[in-house]
């Protein structure tokens, strides 16, 4: 299916032609990277309706000058269906200070609990004068009023290790107690030879205080580096699924052979995990990949085709990360062809989709140049 289009986003005095390629409709830009002073990339949006009919808030990181990953974390509210978006507001600003520790910020997760008006902001809190954002810890804030405004909290932690956020939160229910599950990872081997590199599951009961609840296994043929997992309804209604990125546990700069997905099954509310195995369906080259159970009851996974991120290889000349594919799979079913979900020539990743209405997504990710990632944060929409 081929698209040609104009990105346009008025309110903010640009205009793009582009030509592209799959089956994301209504794409328009919600932000660029120059609008943002202090930062370099503007990177990992994530979506979520908002209090209102056709209202939309996105969240999103714009990452400092002078640091790999971490930066500010911004929210901007549609009112028209992503039409058009409002200025951002900051949930957690890097210059503000607490007390002599200055902080940056990563990788937001948006939630609103069922029955509940709150709408969440979680996201990684890493002290500005660590190189990256991979020994973080856990930093929240709620707001009341739709998006406006933000409160910040400090929360609860019974888990005292660093973490790495990548996906929503969803509740579960174990033996008549209602929890809320958050998927998460560390790589502390990243720069302790003694440490590890495992993805793990925080429980809460009030979104307030977590705990670790559980570690996902390892597979039982060898270590993998299982990392950025997505949980969500199984096939079965008491079964929850996770879909993980993966690398080489060894040489995180490799891919697994081939390059796979992994999953793992919780049938306890997500108190014990599966050993994770390959889905050999699902190609993941180190990046995030989107899987979510629709509300026909069938899943949709949406993911980068292709090399690694930094890998050259025929038909990507600047690498990885380029083409944003997906499948679909009916309840019960198997797993579709490919499809195209966005291609236009450009660097694409990380991207996050909600249901507003059976088989209708909103969409974000982060878009770049041929050869320059994370310079403007892309919307769209998707009928399946």
């Amino acid at each position: 299916m081929l698209l040609i289009g104009t990105l346009i986003a008025s309110e903010i005095g640009y205009a793009l032609a582009l030509d592209y390629d799959g089956d994301v409709t209504d794409v328009s830009v919600i932000r660029r990277v120059e609008q943002h002073p202090h930062a370099w990339r503007v990177w990992q949006p994530v979506i979520l309706p908002g209090d209102k009919e056709n209202h939309l808030l996105v969240a999103y990181g714009a990452m400092v000058n002078g640091k790999k990953d971490m930066g500010d974390i911004l929210v901007t509210l549609s009112r028209n269906d992503g039409h058009s978006w409002e200025e951002p507001v900051a949930i957690f600003n890097h210059q503000r200070r607490q007390g002599a520790i200055q902080f940056a910020y990563a990788n937001p997760v948006l939630y609103r609990a069922p029955g509940q008006a709150v709408i969440w902001c979680f996201a990684m809190r890493c002290p500005i004068t660590y190189r990256n954002s991979e020994e973080s810890q856990l930093a929240g804030a709620f707001t009341a009023d739709g998006g406006r405004t933000w409160t910040a909290v400090e929360m609860a932690m019974d888990y005292a290790g660093p973490l790495i956020l990548n996906s929503t939160i969803v509740p579960s229910e174990y033996q008549g107690q209602k929890r809320f599950l958050l998927p998460a990872h560390r790589n502390t081997l990243q720069k302790d030879p003694m440490g590890s590199r495992d993805h793990f599951i925080l429980s809460s009961t009030s979104l307030l205080e977590w705990k670790l609840e559980s570690f996902i296994p390892q597979p039982e043929t060898g270590r993998v580096f299982l990392h950025e997992g997505q949980i969500a309804v199984g096939d079965r209604p008491d079964e929850l699924k996770i879909v993980m990125r993966t690398a080489n546990y060894d040489e995180t700069a490799l891919t697994t052979n081939p390059p796979r997905a992994y999953s793992s099954i919780s049938r306890d509310g997500g108190r014990t995990w599966s050993p994770a195995t390959p889905e050999p369906h699902l190609h993941n080259a180190k990046a995030k990949g989107f899987f979510c159970q629709t509300k026909n009851g069938g899943h949709l996974y949406v993911y980068n085709d292709g090399p690694a991120q930094r890998e050259k290889a025929p038909g990507f000349p600047h690498g990885g990360r380029t083409s944003l594919r997906y499948k679909t799979k009916p309840a019960g079913g198997s797993w579709s062809e490919e499809r195209t979900f966005y291609h236009a020539g450009i660097k694409n990743s990380y991207p996050t989709l909600t249901e507003v209405s059976p088989g209708a997504f909103r969409c974000v990710w982060d878009s770049g140049t041929p050869d320059r990632p994370r310079t403007h944060i892309h919307f769209g929409k998707l009928k399946l």
